[in-house]
């Protein structure tokens, strides 16, 4: 599986529609920082058959130091769930690429950026 930048995307977009780059970067870039604004302030980001951004708490739990064995704790957080729409679900299954999908979707730590399956 190969890796889509933030710079190919744009430069995709700006081929597909004819703008120059800089115009489609600045749109872009928009796009994302209104992304992060709207989720840190708590609101739930819904984009039609692509999929549904939201904030969940993940509760505080005790957890094991591997080097120690101590018991620590890990204090409450805030991720961002992203569950997978119905266009983005249907395509990426018709490509028959033996993608599946459980009905929890995955869940991306915004502490670390560490994908964590809820």
């Amino acid at each position: 599986m190969s890796t889509i930048t933030k710079k190919d995307l744009i430069d995709f977009i700006a081929d597909q529609t004819q703008q120059p780059r800089t115009a489609v970067k600045r749109t872009v870039q928009c796009f994302l920082d209104n992304v992060i604004q709207h989720l840190s302030e708590g609101k739930r980001l819904e984009l039609r058959h692509f999929g549904v951004f939201e904030i969940r708490i993940r509760a505080a739990r005790t957890a094991q130091n591997p080097k120690t064995m101590k018991p620590i704790v890990v204090p409450e957080r805030k991720t961002v769930k992203f569950k997978i729409g119905t266009l983005m679900r249907n395509k990426l299954e018709a490509n028959g690429n033996g993608v599946h999908f459980a009905e929890s979707d995955v869940a991306i730590d915004r502490d670390d950026g560490e994908d964590v399956a809820e």
